[in-house]
Formats: C-alpha cells, structure tokens, sequence
C-alpha cells in the first residue's frame, strides 16, 4: 500500500495549516505570500486526495468540518516541530537570542546582568522585548519569555524563579513625613502610588483592609512598577515594590521599607519557553545561566525562605 504522504506535497499541508489557524483562505494567503485562489486550489486538491472536505464554506467565512479539526491538529503541531527543527539546524546555538520580559522585571533585575551572559556567550547576541502582553511562542520570533502567573501554560516548559510580591517603599523623607510610619494603619490616608486593587490586597495581608472605608485611594497610577517607584524617590507618595527588584535602591538609602509585611500576586516569576526548543543550546545556555543568577541573589534568598 503506497505511501499517502509520498503523494500529498507539503505545500499542500502548510497551506491547509494556515487556513485552519486563521479560519480564513484571505487571510491564510496574505500570511504565506499567494493569492487567495491559490489558497482555495490547494485545498480542494487536499480534499480530492483525501476524499473528503476539510472546510464548510460559507458566505463570509469558512469553518472545519470534523475531519478538518483532526487534521488541524496535527499539522499545526507537525509544522511546529519542523519549524523548531530547521531553526535549531540553521542556528546551532548561534545568533540571537530574543527574550521578551515583563518591564520592571527586565529593567530592575535582567538589565544590570545580561553583560554577563553575553560575556559568557559571546557568539549569542541577546534582544529583549519588554512587555506586558502575553507573547505566543509558538507563533511569534521570540525564543524565551519571563512572566509571571502560575506556571501552567500548555506546551511551554516553566522553571519558577521567585515569588512575586510587593511591599511599601518610599524615601527616607516621606516616612518622615508620614510619622515614622511604624504601624500599617499609618498608610490609610497616605499620599498612595499604584493600582488600587493591588493596595487593596497589601491591606488586608497587613491585617488592616477592614479600615479602608473613607481611606484614601492612590492619586498616581503608572503603566509599570519602574515608573511608579521613580515617583516614589521623587518623594511624590508610597508606592508599592517587589523588594529585591529594587534592592539597590533600599542598601544606597534611596528607599526604605517600612513594613515586613508582604503581599503575593499570583504564583510567582518564571521562565518559560516552548517544551520542543528545550535542547536547543542557546535557550540551554541561557535557561542555566538564568537560573544561577537567581540562586546567587542574596536579595531573593531571604523571600524565598518565606515559603513564597
């Protein structure tokens, strides 16, 4: 019995791929660079050679029949794995390495240490992307991304790298300003930085968000935890911070916190990449590399004992 795929180009297959992703034979043919005819040709011829439809074609749109959802299935993962395959053939560990990263998280913490990597690495030039948007793997030209959540996304592989917490930070003056600041309440109707909810949920692991009725909500709100800190050194409130992000400006005296006292978000930061790049060496090599830099972080090692 011959050999199906012997006798389906792979064309065929890439073309069928796109249009079931983008449920569209327009916008399949605009993403490969053909005509939109040339879409619908090779479908039909698909459909021929398997003696079946793979789409509903409708007035505006098109949509897989069930035999169409199995195929898609697994060409989408089988040009995924020949995707992943042909990149780690063309670069061997070489070229460039493309992290995208949360703001505060890759100006705070990864920028002041990525030279090393580099020095280490010489042959892997490094592009970071900063982010607040969830990237796709999958799909877009990025090889590592640094997020925060649980951990759990489908066909990445996630190493856990520290927990994401946030406590109270402002000047010197400010606390001065405030009284010492030497109990929570003291923060009720404080000059606040920083997203309400997030205030919200300091205040009740300080023991203190049944008070909050009538208190004072933050008059500043920035799009990342750097610009919010930066108001707070300017002496412009308290904001809230993740501590050993900022843990420079805390030892330089630029920023005290007064409080003990932390609140989680989510399960924590983490470093994440598609499971089948896994071995591809320029992610090995930054993926160790990463995470020793975390290990050897005297300002992470006491938050980690937390049990956070």
């Amino acid at each position: 019995m011959p050999d199906i795929l012997a006798t389906i180009p792979l064309s065929a297959i890439r073309v069928f791929e796109a249009a079931a992703r983008l449920k569209s034979f327009t916008r399949a043919a605009e993403e490969l660079g053909i005509t939109q005819a040339a879409v619908s040709w090779q479908v039909k011829a698909l459909e021929r050679r398997l003696d079946q439809a793979l789409f509903l074609r409708r007035p505006r749109e098109v949509a897989l029949t069930a035999s169409g959802e199995r195929l898609s299935r697994a060409a989408t993962e089988a040009m995924s794995i020949l995707r992943t395959a042909l990149a780690d053939l063309s670069e061997t560990g070489e070229g460039v390495l493309a992290i995208t990263s949360l703001t505060t998280f890759a100006n705070q913490w990864l920028a002041p240490r990525i030279g090393a990597f580099q020095l280490q690495h010489p042959q892997i030039a490094v592009r970071l992307d900063t982010s607040s948007r969830i990237v796709d793997l999958a799909r877009e030209n990025i090889d590592v991304a640094l997020r925060s959540g649980s951990g759990d996304w489908p066909g990445l592989e996630s190493h856990y790298l520290f927990p994401n917490i946030h406590t109270p930070v402002c000047t010197p003056a400010m606390r001065e300003r405030l009284g010492g600041l030497a109990q929570p309440e003291a923060l009720l109707n404080a000059p606040l930085i920083g997203v309400p909810e997030e205030w919200e949920v300091w205040f009740a692991a300080a023991g203190v968000g049944s008070q909050r009725q009538g208190a004072a909500t933050p008059r500043l709100t920035g799009d990342s935890q750097t610009l919010e800190v930066a108001s707070a050194i300017g002496g412009q409130g308290v904001a809230l911070a993740c501590p050993f992000f900022f843990a420079a400006d805390i030892a330089a005296g630029r920023l005290v916190a007064p409080f003990e006292i932390y609140a989680h978000y989510d399960d924590g930061y983490w470093l994440a990449y598609p499971a089948d790049r896994a071995r591809a060496p320029k992610i090995k090599a930054f993926r160790d590399w990463l995470l020793a830099c975390v290990a050897d972080d005297p300002a992470i090692a006491p938050y980690s004992r937390r049990g956070s």
